[in-house]
């Protein structure tokens, strides 16, 4: 889930009411999927699908849902599709889709690939408006933080109320209709793995198969976590570079550095003119220690990027030279811009997370002892204090009970949804196994042999015949050493 600073990730069966639309055929047409962010591009059959944004008031507004089906290669596919719910929440299927295409090319030769673009996101009247950067949030006080809030909600094209995930699996369940699939199969990303997981309690008789990558149980409501696991994952990261040779040789005593670097900052920010990572347009910024939490904290949910925090720390600590974090950090800014709707991204988690804080027990003095500190909960708490709440089902915190077979994927160095979230949901599982990824970070679907492992899960519909021993073979990237190599 995005969990930035400050984001992040009782159902009513349908009435006569809330299905207005569901009888209405969804007409596909031939399309092509773009994301200059993604990079990419696919073709595919795009429809529009209707829907009321109070699912429940007949009069309430119309909401265009946007779908889009990749055929299956086969002639004749298998009956239950692969339907691909993106994280964030913000974020849309159909720009997750296009980041990571081909880990889905072995399960599109049997099935069709169906992304739903949920209300709120991408092209299902994407909720958004301006507000200030991460870091900006943890400066500003709580009159100019609170007014940001108000601004934003009065810009928003829709009632950030009606766009929960309790009403967002209503919507996904009318589409399968619309489609004419009986079943499904599931593959959700990080908040996604909530969007399924309620599925799967609404609609277990729809669902096949089920995988949940960087999942987060139901019970969790996220937020207080996320410092916590932020700086769990950096003291892992900057321990397995002290073990590691050739990394504490560069790069000696790193974790002392970092503590040094972030005590600089708090006292004295950086001020630099650098080209921007993504335009190339000479831009005029600072590095402070706001910015440089948000900038680790995104980098440490790849290995790849992680790979390359001891360097970075070094250049900046011991020879003064903040070019390369500063750049990382207007990269992750601009890139979680693009692609998370922020409306959306808060009708969520104030909704469903907010509420339920207080359960998770996590007092100020922990958040205090981490490189993010507590200015991240407090700036969530202002902003949700002043954003609507919408419908959220009554056992929407429960732990799942399931009998939908699942495998679930994750990262034993994931920043934000912990191997142990996994091992929760487990418990509730009487057809489940977990895969964990040694030192990878959030979301496994493309790494190593991830992408065959979850189409033989798919294709054979239960994970108890799944041998899993490739993933032993999953190793983290080495170390960057230099700017132009890393450790042999």
């Amino acid at each position: 889930m995005r969990v930035g600073v400050p984001r992040l990730v009782a159902w009513i069966f349908c009435s006569a009411i809330g299905a207005a639309f569901a009888d209405e055929p969804l007409r596909l047409v031939d399309c092509r999927l773009e994301s200059a962010l993604a990079g990419g591009s696919a073709a595919a059959r795009c429809g529009q699908f209707r829907v009321r944004e109070n699912r429940d008031d007949p009069q309430s507004k119309e909401l265009q849902l946007h779908v889009a089906v990749i055929p299956a290669l086969r002639l004749k596919p298998a009956a239950d599709p692969l339907f691909i719910l993106s994280g964030g929440p913000g974020q849309a299927a159909s720009d997750f889709y296009l980041s990571v295409a081909p880990a889905f090319a072995r399960i599109r030769r049997d099935r069709d690939l169906v992304l739903v673009d949920q209300r709120g996101t991408g092209r299902s009247n994407r909720l958004d408006c301006e507000l200030p950067d991460d870091s900006e949030f943890i400066v500003l006080d709580q009159q100019k933080l609170q007014a940001a809030v108000q601004a934003c909600l009065a810009a928003l094209p829709g009632d950030p109320r009606y766009y929960t995930t309790s009403v967002a699996v209503r919507d996904l369940d009318d589409v399968r209709a619309a489609l004419g699939y009986r079943t499904l199969n599931l593959y959700g990303i990080s908040y996604g793995t909530r969007v399924a997981q309620h599925y799967m309690r609404r609609y277990p008789d729809r669902v096949r198969s089920a995988i949940l990558d960087g999942a987060v149980p139901a019970e969790v409501a996220l937020g207080p976590d996320v410092a916590i696991e932020a700086q769990r994952a950096i003291d892992v990261t900057l321990q397995r570079c002290d073990r590691d040779v050739a990394c504490a040789g560069k790069f000696p005593d790193i974790a002392t550095q970092f503590t040094a670097l972030q005590a600089s900052l708090r006292k004295e920010p950086v001020k630099l003119s650098i080209s921007h990572p993504l335009t190339g347009v000479l831009t005029s910024t600072m590095l402070d220690v706001a910015r440089l939490g948000a900038a680790v904290r995104l980098l440490t949910y790849a290995d790849e990027t992680v790979s390359t925090l001891p360097l970075m720390i070094h250049e900046a600590h011991t020879l003064h030279d903040a070019q390369a974090l500063t750049a990382q950090y207007l990269r992750v800014e601009s890139n979680i811009a693009e692609q998370i709707a922020e409306g959306m991204h808060f009708a969520v988690v104030c909704s469903e997370d907010a509420p339920r804080w207080a359960q998770e027990n996590v007092s100020d003095e922990e958040l205090a002892k981490t490189y993010l500190g507590t200015a991240f909960m407090h700036g969530m708490r202002a902003v949700c204090e002043g954003w609507p709440r919408g419908p959220v089902d009554a056992d929407f915190g429960q732990p799942l009970q399931s009998n939908v077979p699942t495998l679930i994927l994750s990262g034993s160095n994931d920043p934000v949804t912990p191997d142990r979230y996994a091992d929760q949901i487990m418990k509730g599982l009487a057809n489940g196994k977990h895969v964990i990824g040694a030192g990878q970070g959030h979301g496994q679907l493309a790494t190593g042999c991830i992408p065959r492992l979850t189409a033989e899960f798919v294709a054979a519909g239960t994970p108890t015949a799944l041998d899993d021993h490739c993933v032993r073979n999953i190793r983290p990237t080495p170390f960057m050493l230099s700017r132009t190599a890393p450790a042999p």
